[in-house]
């Protein structure tokens, strides 16, 4: 009796992939934010009936795109390092395109944190002055 070809059979191996539930307490995110990203099409989850199963590729990705969100660049810019990725079938243009992008986001937040130094300088001379000349309500003090 011949056993069944297993690479055959339509029915994806899922040992190896995690439910909504799973990913959400492994990463910390919510179901919501998942669905919002493979809207987004950055994550695609394997479909059975209505259950959503995540792969290692998605998984991998997911951890990119959280990285990349906690810098501070945008998801356009996260979506086109992850292509590049599966455009070119390697992490060398990937890595460039990423190095690329920190630079310039080090750049941006570097330049908005003198800006805020400046402001929260700014604030604590006018508080002083508020509080020399008398002018701060006595429970506020």
């Amino acid at each position: 009796m011949k056993t069944p070809d297993k690479s055959s059979d339509k029915t994806p191996d899922t040992a190896d992939m995690m439910t909504i539930r799973e990913m959400c307490d492994a990463y910390d995110v919510t179901p919501r934010t998942l669905r919002f990203y493979e809207a987004k099409e950055l994550l695609t989850p394997v479909r059975l009936g209505t259950k959503r199963l995540f792969t290692r590729r998605d998984r991998a990705r997911l951890v990119l795109i959280l990285r990349g969100k906690r810098f501070g660049f945008s998801l356009e810019d996260i979506r086109q390092t992850l292509d590049l990725y599966d455009r070119d079938g390697g992490a060398t243009a990937q890595r460039q395109k990423a190095y690329e992008l920190g630079v310039k986001r080090l750049a941006e937040m570097e330049a908005q944190r003198a800006e805020l130094d400046v402001a929260i300088a700014e604030l604590k001379a006018e508080l002083a002055d508020a509080e020399a000349r008398g002018l701060v309500p006595r429970h506020a003090a």
